[in-house]
């Protein structure tokens, strides 16, 4: 019964949020998300705790003004994708910017695969439609959601951008590896690892773990691992690419991974410090050290 309403609230929301006028669909959008800072539930509680691992100097006053506001710039992202079956090919294009986009485009055009990393910020599906509607199709992987329905809706709505989302499973390494050596763009949202294989990282000054995908791959392919950043703008997105992650020279293929992916929270957390408001982690990232994954 949870899971039937859980799916039928998003397609209610999907069917309105679309359909309404497009300023009247954004102002309801932040009044639902000033009632979900207001109920001040788990996920607004661990949006909280992370704000503040993050930004450790901010006063109560100022922490809350800034997860009132991240909620706001997580339901910008909902309200984004129930309506983003309607925009242009032109209103998709002239909505972002790009920095560095030839970090990019380079491996892609010289047929070396590029892995892109970035966390879960801005909007990454806005992003990810640009490089589809601008001729680099791409490949990612996506949690299994609950209910089914909702998780084969969501992989429709991806799959309409054009990006070819596969499930989180063991053989999704495989086909992304095809892909890499075919020259093509994966694309990894990587601030969170959701498997027992994480690598462990400094990040902010406490431990976490992040995906070792990312990494292996560039060592397994000799693909580019870049990392992106996607933050809001008053009008769209913003994305800034890094450069390539090289591979270090020595070292067995677990330290290299080690290396190359604290290199990825690095960047990460350049960017996360200075534009918090925009990055939508409602789950844990750091563990306490006397606390088993299992459960976080």
């Amino acid at each position: 019964m949870g899971d039937t309403l859980v799916y039928w609230g998003y397609n209610l929301a999907w069917k309105i949020i679309r359909w309404i006028p497009e300023s009247k669909a954004y102002r309801l959008t932040d009044r639902f998300s000033d009632f979900i800072y207001a109920r001040n539930g788990k996920g607004v509680n661990r949006l909280r705790s992370n704000y503040q691992r993050v930004c450790p100097e901010l006063d109560s006053a100022q922490l809350e003004f800034l997860v009132n506001a991240g909620i706001r710039s997580s339901m910008r992202y909902w309200c984004d994708t129930f309506r983003f079956p309607s925009w242009s090919k032109e209103r998709l294009l002239s909505t972002t910017v790009c920095e560095n986009e030839n970090f990019l485009r380079d491996p892609i055009a010289e047929k070396r695969g590029c892995i892109v990393a970035l966390p879960h910020a801005g909007n990454w599906d806005h992003a990810g439609a640009y490089f589809c509607a601008t001729g680099i199709p791409l490949t990612t992987v996506a949690e299994h959601l609950k209910p089914e329905k909702l998780f084969r809706k969501f992989l429709e709505y991806r799959t309409a951008i054009g990006m070819e989302v596969l499930d989180l499973d063991s053989r999704s390494i495989a086909v992304l590896s095809q892909r890499l050596r075919a020259g093509k763009l994966v694309a990894l949202v990587a601030d969170r690892d959701l498997s027992k294989s994480g690598i462990p990282v400094d990040f902010f000054g406490k431990g976490a773990q992040m995906p070792a995908g990312p990494a292996l791959l560039a060592i397994q392919t000799g693909a580019d691992l870049i990392t992106a950043f996607v933050k809001y703008e008053d009008v769209g997105i913003r994305i800034i690419f890094e450069e390539a992650i090289a591979v270090p020279e020595s070292g067995s293929v677990p330290e290299k991974a080690a290396a190359m992916t604290q290199i990825m929270a690095d960047r990460f957390a350049k960017h996360l410090a200075v534009h918090t408001v925009d990055w939508h982690m409602m789950q844990r990232i750091w563990l306490d050290p006397n606390e088993s994954k299992t459960n976080a």
